[in-house]
């Protein structure tokens, strides 16, 4: 019987298959079973059957006598931010993001940067655009002069000749990993063989001489970075960079990083010379904020150890059709549900037959439960067609017995609004511990979602008055 030389691999998921088939069974995905040599049949080379070696390993202490080399700062602050105070030697790092978002401009100007901070050599690899396409791009940012080292390959065998090096450079761009290739793999570039073997060869020799490598990585129709999902748990750390078409901001998230926090943001700005870093995203999300308006509310929000102020908007009409609409940009629809549903059966305030529309301002994504009672009080400012407070910030969770409950990093919020001149907070109570906001700002809290109804009942009742 002749022996296997090639398998079945899902390119969406990475399962494997002994035979083709329409379906993935893991994912579920159509037509996406491709038919790829088995590494061990390659004739030798990279990832080929060799002679084995059989030499064991040499265990060290876990304290060791050398001093751990410094973090690499990009002199960008918003980069340096997200990756936890700058680069790390050896480490690899994964950017991925829509098309046209702006990877290649970021990483170009970082690497531009690292070279005028001193490092001690920066090259940037593109697979998908020529060497002259690069310098266009570099010219138009201002970047002409940077010592940057460019070079236009695919061939991850030719890349490693050219690395794997004595005099190596402290920083390694490969724009982008999917269009790398391994030439004994008997597929196409991009497909789950290619980029999971690329990926393992180009780590393992920036483990191996201690450059810094960033890969760019290209995303699926769904937002996932495209390839097997062993890549992203193959890197250091996974940045994903956001945005919306049709503002000009741009968020840089940690979704993952061995050496520092996750969920950290860096804020951008989308501009013809390139992007410029946004030192006060708060400020800048409330810059279109116009006097008191019916659906709006500001949150005090966290993203990683930052706080972020934003304006969240609702807008709620009449519907005419049988099912109303419920449209969600920049936070979770189920969470909208939830919010809703303890609105009527805990505090009797009813949407049925009303279209509901909630937004983020600015296009920035909310994901943190905080933001619960901040889209109760847009909904109820909204339904009753009252502006909410004056120069007041919301935060705080909503449970589904309809009490409020405490998010951390209190302080931190306040801080926060104080210094964009808030004067007043409505929050969850606090239980224990005294929270002492900062001077300025006025803490109204609250225990339970019937609290603040109560706080617009009586807004409306003064309003009457001052009427009549």
């Amino acid at each position: 019987m002749s022996k296997r030389t090639s398998h079945y691999v899902c390119q969406s998921c990475g399962t494997s298959y002994p035979k083709w088939a329409g379906r993935c069974e893991a994912c579920g995905e159509w037509s996406t079973i491709v038919e790829e040599a088995l590494p061990d049949a390659a004739p030798g080379g990279l990832g080929g059957k060799g002679k084995r070696s059989s030499r064991g390993i040499d265990f060290v202490p876990l304290k060791g006598q050398e001093r751990q080399a410094p973090r690499r700062a990009s002199g960008i602050a918003e980069f340096d931010r997200v990756l936890g105070g700058g680069l790390v030697r050896g480490s690899a790092v994964l950017i991925g993001g829509d098309p046209g978002i702006g990877k290649s401009t970021l990483l170009l100007q970082a690497a531009a940067a690292l070279s005028k901070e001193g490092a001690a050599g920066c090259a940037y690899i593109s697979g998908e655009e020529a060497i002259e396409q690069v310098r266009l791009r570099a010219e138009r940012l201002g970047l002409s002069d940077a010592p940057v080292e460019l070079a236009a390959a695919t061939n991850v065998r030719e890349l490693k000749a050219a690395l794997d090096r004595p005099e190596t450079p402290d920083v390694v761009v490969v724009d982008s990993i999917q269009t790398m290739y391994v030439d004994n793999l008997d597929s196409a570039p991009g497909t789950v063989g290619q980029v999971r073997a690329s990926a393992q060869e180009l780590i393992r020799v920036a483990k191996r001489r201690g450059f810094a490598l960033l890969l760019v990585g290209h995303v699926t129709k769904e937002g996932a970075i495209a390839g097997p999902k062993v890549l992203e748990h193959m890197v250091d750390t996974v940045l994903t960079f956001e945005g919306e078409r049709g503002h000009q901001f741009r968020i840089l998230r940690a979704a993952k990083n061995r050496f520092g926090p996750t969920d950290e943001i860096g804020v951008f700005e989308m501009t013809d010379g390139g992007l410029i870093e946004v030192a006060n995203p708060s400020e800048l999300f409330l810059a279109e904020r116009h006097g008191e308006i019916s659906g709006a509310c500001v949150f005090a929000g966290l993203e990683g150890t930052r706080p972020v102020l934003v304006e969240i908007q609702a807008l709620v009409a009449p519907s005419p059709l049988g099912t109303p609409r419920r449209a969600v940009v920049g936070w979770d629809g189920n969470r909208l549900a939830m919010v809703l549903a303890v609105l009527e059966a805990r505090c009797g305030v009813s949407t049925a037959g009303q279209d509901i529309y909630l937004n983020v301002a600015g296009g920035l994504r909310v994901a943190e439960p905080a933001a619960d009672l901040a889209v109760a009080t847009a909904l109820l400012s909204a339904i009753s067609d009252r502006p909410a407070p004056s120069e007041t910030v919301v935060f705080g969770e909503v449970g589904l017995s309809g009490e409020v409950r405490a998010v951390g990093q209190t302080d931190l919020r306040l801080k926060e609004a104080a210094k964009l001149g808030f004067t007043r907070a409505i929050c969850p109570a606090t239980r224990g511990r005294k929270t002492r906001p900062p001077e300025g700002i006025a803490m109204e809290e609250i225990a339970a979602l019937g609290d603040l109804v109560q706080l617009f009942l009586e807004s409306a009742s003064r309003d009457r008055m001052l009427e009549a």
